[in-house]
């Protein structure tokens, strides 16, 4: 395995995952992290890959986050990747060479590097169907991003679509309609009430939002990316350690340009709910969601998915991802209402590995993990983890 600086000259995969891209790197180096991106060749792995080429195993390219945390240390995070997909098997191997290969390229002071896959297995997780597990030196994390969720199949017809929804779902879509819920993507213009609607969900679901700046700069980078020129490859491996989210852009390297969208469920102008979605390449993902506590019964959440479905399909996307639901239909889960909203959409489970961390300093990663497990088990109690 050899990794190198994004070069010109350089052959790899483009990231097909948004939290691969870019994109996704900009915006967190504009809330503090910081980002590395290189090329992983493994041409001595092409045996154990699935996804290989003429001359071997496709290099692709990693995108790895990194940021402060106590103490002057820092942790990197590697989210949905690497994406080249391996043998369930050989999945160990790779994480781990990839994981010891790394550290030159991460300050002295990377406590771990926590990987967060992006593979999957499909349908009802059962014993012998289940997601992949690692083995020490990889040590199971506290998950980052959603382990589980739903995916559409947008490659169908519109009726098609329907079809595979539970009737209720199709009812209360056309409920909606009926009772003239009117649904538009507002963009960024839209932020102030999104965020609104955003707390009023956060204080009746108990869960946690980011500050209003946080959405803002999401737009902002969305927004600059789609209407900008699209920059030289080489001004984008200058700035591979770069904090700087200006300095990022998409559309290079053969990547896809992000498509943040937000949208608004209004009825007689009052705004009752909102989702934002991220159209990357053929996969949509809806970030986002929040509603009102009026008017629940116009049913203007369902209205708003198929509008954002629809719209995804329009644009050429071939997924939809439902991004997050329980791992299972568990009635006790506290989130199992989520889960029967996002399902009854039909669409595919996916089961990711989550989050497992292969360690550089052992000593304080352990007091690290013992503080995290300490704010994990609070939220747990006090909230809900979305």
């Amino acid at each position: 395995m050899t990794l190198l600086p994004i070069q010109d000259g350089n052959t790899a995969m483009p990231p097909t995952i948004f939290l691969q891209s870019r994109f996704w790197a900009g915006f967190k180096c504009a809330n503090g992290w910081s980002s590395i991106r290189l090329l992983v060749n493994t041409d001595d792995e092409a045996s154990d890959a699935t996804l290989v080429g003429d001359g071997g195993i496709v290099p692709y390219e990693v995108s790895v986050l990194f940021r402060k945390l106590i103490w002057s240390f820092t942790f990197a995070y590697v989210p949905h990747g690497p994406e080249t997909i391996y043998r369930k098997e050989s999945s160990q191997n790779h994480l781990e060479r990839l994981g010891k290969s790394l550290k030159a390229w991460l300050p002295r002071s990377c406590m771990f590097i926590r990987f967060d896959p992006g593979w999957y297995t499909a349908g009802i997780e059962t014993e012998s169907t289940g997601r992949p597990v690692f083995f020490p030196p990889l040590l199971k994390a506290s998950d980052v991003q959603p382990p589980d969720t739903v995916v559409l199949d947008l490659s169908c017809t519109k009726d098609e679509m329907l079809a595979r929804m539970k009737p209720k779902w199709r009812y209360n879509i056309k409920l909606a309609e009926k009772k003239n819920i009117v649904i538009a993507e507002e963009g960024y213009a839209a932020l102030d009430t999104f965020y609104s609607l955003y707390q009023q969900t956060a204080a009746r679901d108990r869960i946690s939002v980011h500050p209003k700046s946080y959405y803002g700069k999401l737009f902002e980078l969305a927004l600059k990316n789609k209407l900008s020129d699209t920059q030289s490859a080489g001004d984008q491996s200058a700035e591979g350690r770069s904090g700087d989210a200006g300095k990022w852009t998409s559309g290079t390297r053969g990547e896809p340009v992000p498509d943040l969208r937000l949208w608004v469920a209004r009825h007689e102008g009052q705004a009752l709910a909102v989702i934002v979605t991220l159209f990357y390449g053929t996969t949509a993902t809806y970030l986002y969601g929040a509603s009102s506590d009026e008017k629940r019964n116009l049913m203007p959440a369902y209205a708003l998915q198929w509008a954002a479905i629809t719209s995804a399909k329009a644009a050429g996307c071939l997924e939809y991802d439902m991004y997050g639901i329980p791992p299972n239909n568990d009635e006790n889960h506290p989130m199992a209402g989520l889960y029967r909203f996002k399902t009854g959409f039909g669409g595919e489970l996916r089961h990711y590995p989550g989050a497992w961390d292969y360690v550089y300093l052992p000593r304080v990663y352990f007091l690290f993990r013992a503080a995290e497990r300490l704010r994990l088990l609070w939220h747990k109690k006090l909230r809900k983890i979305r």
